[in-house]
């Protein structure tokens, strides 16, 4: 899915994973942000745990690319072990250190600008 989300859902959850499968490959975004871009600011939280069932979901949804608004990887310990959130990234080209994405910044894709 490419561009902006053409028509939200009734599912906060079914928004938030739309969101997720638009982020390329080798970027990276925060819970915060998704939940600014679906209009609901200060819902990080709500992100966080549709990412936790985001497993369940029949069309992959790359939740690895979700981190906090630092670049930690707190979520790395729902991935069924504590370092595959950081390979996911790693084999996309995302350097992790300490587990904390290198050159957060750069990295971050707001989906508030880019769809």
């Amino acid at each position: 899915m490419a561009g902006r989300l053409k028509k939200k859902s009734d599912s906060f959850f079914e928004n938030v994973y739309d969101v997720v499968r638009m982020i390329p490959a080798g970027r990276v975004t925060s819970y915060g942000a998704i939940a600014e871009y679906l209009g609901t600011r200060g819902s990080a939280r709500m992100v966080g745990w549709a990412m936790n069932a985001a497993h369940t979901q029949v069309n992959d949804v790359p939740a690895h690319r979700v981190v906090n608004r630092n670049g930690f990887l707190t979520g790395r310990h729902h991935f069924g072990g504590p370092v595959i959130m950081k390979q996911l990234l790693e084999s996309e080209g995302v350097s992790v250190e300490n587990d904390r994405v290198v050159r957060f910044e750069e990295l971050f894709w707001n989906p508030g600008k880019e769809l």
